[in-house]
Protein backbone atom coordinates (compact mmCIF):
# COMPACT_ATOMS: atom_id res chain seq x y z
CA UNK A 1 0.00 0.00 0.00
CA UNK A 2 2.72 2.50 0.96
CA UNK A 3 4.72 1.65 -2.13
CA UNK A 4 1.70 2.65 -4.23
CA UNK A 5 1.53 6.02 -2.43
CA UNK A 6 5.23 6.78 -2.84
CA UNK A 7 5.52 6.48 -6.57
CA UNK A 8 6.14 8.89 -9.44
CA UNK A 9 2.88 10.74 -8.80
CA UNK A 10 4.15 11.93 -5.42
CA UNK A 11 7.28 13.38 -7.02
CA UNK A 12 5.18 15.02 -9.74
CA UNK A 13 2.81 16.39 -7.06
CA UNK A 14 5.78 17.98 -5.28
CA UNK A 15 7.11 19.48 -8.52
CA UNK A 16 3.69 20.99 -9.20
CA UNK A 17 3.65 22.31 -5.63
CA UNK A 18 6.96 24.09 -6.12
CA UNK A 19 5.85 25.54 -9.46
CA UNK A 20 2.55 26.57 -7.91
CA UNK A 21 4.33 28.29 -5.00
CA UNK A 22 6.65 30.19 -7.34
CA UNK A 23 3.71 31.33 -9.48
CA UNK A 24 1.81 32.40 -6.36
CA UNK A 25 4.78 34.41 -5.17
CA UNK A 26 5.12 36.08 -8.55
CA UNK A 27 1.41 36.95 -8.68
CA UNK A 28 1.48 38.33 -5.15
CA UNK A 29 4.60 40.37 -5.89
CA UNK A 30 3.10 41.82 -9.05
CA UNK A 31 -0.22 42.67 -7.46
CA UNK A 32 1.07 43.88 -4.09
CA UNK A 33 4.30 45.64 -5.01
CA UNK A 34 3.76 46.76 -8.58
CA UNK A 35 -0.02 47.17 -8.87
CA UNK A 36 -0.48 48.46 -5.31
CA UNK A 37 -3.27 46.03 -4.41
CA UNK A 38 -3.56 45.38 -0.66
CA UNK A 39 -2.16 42.30 1.03
CA UNK A 40 -5.45 40.43 1.39
CA UNK A 41 -6.57 41.20 -2.15
CA UNK A 42 -3.28 40.15 -3.71
CA UNK A 43 -3.09 37.07 -1.47
CA UNK A 44 -6.64 35.94 -2.29
CA UNK A 45 -6.11 36.53 -6.01
CA UNK A 46 -2.82 34.62 -5.97
CA UNK A 47 -4.42 31.72 -4.07
CA UNK A 48 -7.36 31.58 -6.48
CA UNK A 49 -5.21 31.72 -9.63
CA UNK A 50 -2.68 29.25 -8.22
CA UNK A 51 -5.49 26.85 -7.36
CA UNK A 52 -6.62 26.92 -10.98
CA UNK A 53 -3.05 26.30 -12.11
CA UNK A 54 -2.70 23.48 -9.58
CA UNK A 55 -5.91 21.85 -10.79
CA UNK A 56 -4.84 21.78 -14.43
CA UNK A 57 -1.22 20.75 -13.74
CA UNK A 58 -2.22 17.98 -11.35
CA UNK A 59 -5.04 16.81 -13.61
CA UNK A 60 -2.87 16.53 -16.72
CA UNK A 61 0.74 16.15 -15.48
CA UNK A 62 0.62 14.52 -12.05
CA UNK A 63 -2.37 12.19 -12.23
CA UNK A 64 -3.02 12.13 -15.99
CA UNK A 65 -6.72 11.98 -15.23
CA UNK A 66 -9.28 11.10 -17.86
CA UNK A 67 -12.20 12.17 -15.62
CA UNK A 68 -14.63 14.81 -16.87
CA UNK A 69 -13.20 18.26 -16.19
CA UNK A 70 -16.32 19.70 -14.50
CA UNK A 71 -16.75 16.84 -12.05
CA UNK A 72 -13.02 16.76 -11.34
CA UNK A 73 -12.99 20.53 -10.70
CA UNK A 74 -15.82 20.25 -8.17
CA UNK A 75 -14.12 17.32 -6.41
CA UNK A 76 -10.81 19.24 -6.45
CA UNK A 77 -12.35 22.34 -4.84
CA UNK A 78 -14.16 20.24 -2.25
CA UNK A 79 -10.96 18.34 -1.49
CA UNK A 80 -8.98 21.56 -0.95
CA UNK A 81 -11.66 22.98 1.35
CA UNK A 82 -11.95 19.80 3.43
CA UNK A 83 -8.17 19.36 3.70
CA UNK A 84 -7.78 22.99 4.73
CA UNK A 85 -10.42 22.73 7.47
CA UNK A 86 -9.04 19.45 8.82
CA UNK A 87 -5.39 20.49 8.74
CA UNK A 88 -5.75 23.91 10.26
CA UNK A 89 -8.35 22.97 12.85
CA UNK A 90 -6.18 20.08 14.08
CA UNK A 91 -2.77 21.74 13.94
CA UNK A 92 -3.25 24.32 16.70
CA UNK A 93 -4.56 21.91 19.38
CA UNK A 94 -1.98 19.25 18.49
CA UNK A 95 0.93 21.67 18.73
CA UNK A 96 -0.41 23.23 21.93
CA UNK A 97 -0.76 19.74 23.44
CA UNK A 98 2.74 18.62 22.35
CA UNK A 99 4.38 21.83 23.59
CA UNK A 100 2.41 21.94 26.83
CA UNK A 101 4.86 22.35 29.68
CA UNK A 102 7.65 23.78 27.54
CA UNK A 103 6.62 27.36 28.33
CA UNK A 104 6.33 28.47 24.70
CA UNK A 105 4.68 31.79 23.94
CA UNK A 106 1.39 31.87 22.04
CA UNK A 107 3.24 33.34 19.03
CA UNK A 108 5.67 30.43 18.90
CA UNK A 109 2.84 27.91 19.18
CA UNK A 110 0.98 29.75 16.41
CA UNK A 111 3.99 29.72 14.07
CA UNK A 112 4.70 26.04 14.67
CA UNK A 113 1.00 25.26 14.22
CA UNK A 114 1.05 27.02 10.84
CA UNK A 115 4.00 24.85 9.75
CA UNK A 116 2.30 21.68 11.02
CA UNK A 117 -0.92 22.77 9.30
CA UNK A 118 0.88 23.24 5.99
CA UNK A 119 2.41 19.77 6.27
CA UNK A 120 -0.92 18.18 7.20
CA UNK A 121 -2.66 20.03 4.37
CA UNK A 122 -0.10 18.91 1.80
CA UNK A 123 -0.31 15.27 2.83
CA UNK A 124 -4.10 15.23 2.99
CA UNK A 125 -4.33 17.17 -0.27
CA UNK A 126 -2.13 14.62 -2.06
CA UNK A 127 -4.28 11.73 -0.83
CA UNK A 128 -7.50 13.61 -1.61
CA UNK A 129 -6.43 14.53 -5.12
CA UNK A 130 -5.14 11.07 -5.87
CA UNK A 131 -8.15 9.12 -4.64
CA UNK A 132 -11.01 11.65 -4.65
CA UNK A 133 -10.45 14.55 -7.04
CA UNK A 134 -8.91 12.37 -9.75
CA UNK A 135 -10.16 8.87 -8.86
CA UNK A 136 -9.32 7.29 -12.20
CA UNK A 137 -5.64 7.97 -11.45
CA UNK A 138 -5.96 6.24 -8.06
CA UNK A 139 -7.59 3.20 -9.65
CA UNK A 140 -4.97 3.03 -12.39
CA UNK A 141 -2.19 2.60 -9.83
CA UNK A 142 -3.87 -0.27 -7.95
Amino acid sequence: MLRKLFDKTLLKFMVVGVANTLCSMAIMFLLYRLAGLGYWGSSATAFFLASILSFFLNRSFTFQSKDRIGAAAVRFALNVAVCYVIAYSCAQPIVAWVLDGFGQSADVVEQIAMLVGMCLFTGLNYLGQRFFAFPSAGRDSE
